[in-house]
């Protein structure tokens, strides 16, 4: 009798211990690898960079086509608007004394209206007061000057002199205070002091007059000056 020994199937068949670590280590290996379908991290930050992007070109296309939608006229009066703030805002400093931060007002006024046809009267007042704060910043000291002089002047009663001396002031400072109360106030006591000598003076004549006249029995009484009314012109009639 002959007996035939069967090989083991393989799906009975036990496994080694060496393979056992290879299928181990195989599936290390998968879970251990990234999925392929996983998005990148930077891709959010990436889309949202895109987006704002987009915003910003929007923003501009829509400013531009705002600024050309605008008429020459309506450019020129949003230009004269702005020049006539950057004035204002040189008047203010002006008015506070700080006239180096009113002169770069003034110069930016004078830029904004240099090619706008109607804004002579900005330009005008601008380069006007310009002077003035270069007048202030480079001598203030020569106003004082005159200042005090003419004082001097009012109190000697050289009213005329004083007035000379005021004007001068106002002629390269029109926005000084005290010189224009000044004239405002001396020119009464100038002209009543021209009048008091005019007195005084006739006076004189006539006692010299007197005094020659008197050598022939008369007076200058006995003259009197009679005006033309056709020419306007004076002539001396001797009357007893």
């Amino acid at each position: 009798m002959v007996v035939i020994e069967l090989e083991p199937e393989e799906a009975t068949r036990p496994s080694s211990p060496a393979s056992e670590e290879k299928a181990a280590a195989a599936a290390g290996g998968e879970a251990a690898r990234p999925s392929s379908s996983a998005a990148p991290e930077e891709a959010p930050t990436a889309a949202a960079a895109a987006v704002g992007g987009e915003a910003s070109r929007a923003a501009g296309e829509e400013e531009e086509a705002f600024e050309d939608a605008l008429t020459d006229e309506q450019l020129r009066e949003k230009s004269r608007s702005q020049a006539n703030d950057a004035k204002a805002e040189g008047n203010k400093f002006f008015g506070s004394g700080q006239y180096e931060e009113a002169l770069s007002k003034y110069e930016m006024a004078l830029q904004i209206a240099a090619e706008l046809e109607s804004s002579e009267d900005i330009r005008a007042a601008c380069h006007s007061n310009r002077a003035v704060c270069f007048l202030k910043l480079l001598n203030p000291s020569y106003l004082k000057a005159l200042l005090r002089r003419a004082e001097a002047h009012e109190k000697l009663e050289h009213y005329d002199e004083a007035i000379a001396d005021m004007k001068k002031v106002i002629e390269m400072d029109p926005s000084n205070q005290q010189a224009t109360r000044s004239l405002f106030r001396l020119e009464p006591l100038a002209a009543e002091k021209r009048e008091k000598m005019k007195e005084e003076m006739i006076g004189k004549l006539k006692d010299l007059g007197n005094s020659v006249l008197g050598r022939f029995g008369m007076s200058v009484d006995n003259f009197k000056a009679v005006k033309d009314p056709n020419t306007g012109s004076y002539s001396i009639q001797f009357q007893k």
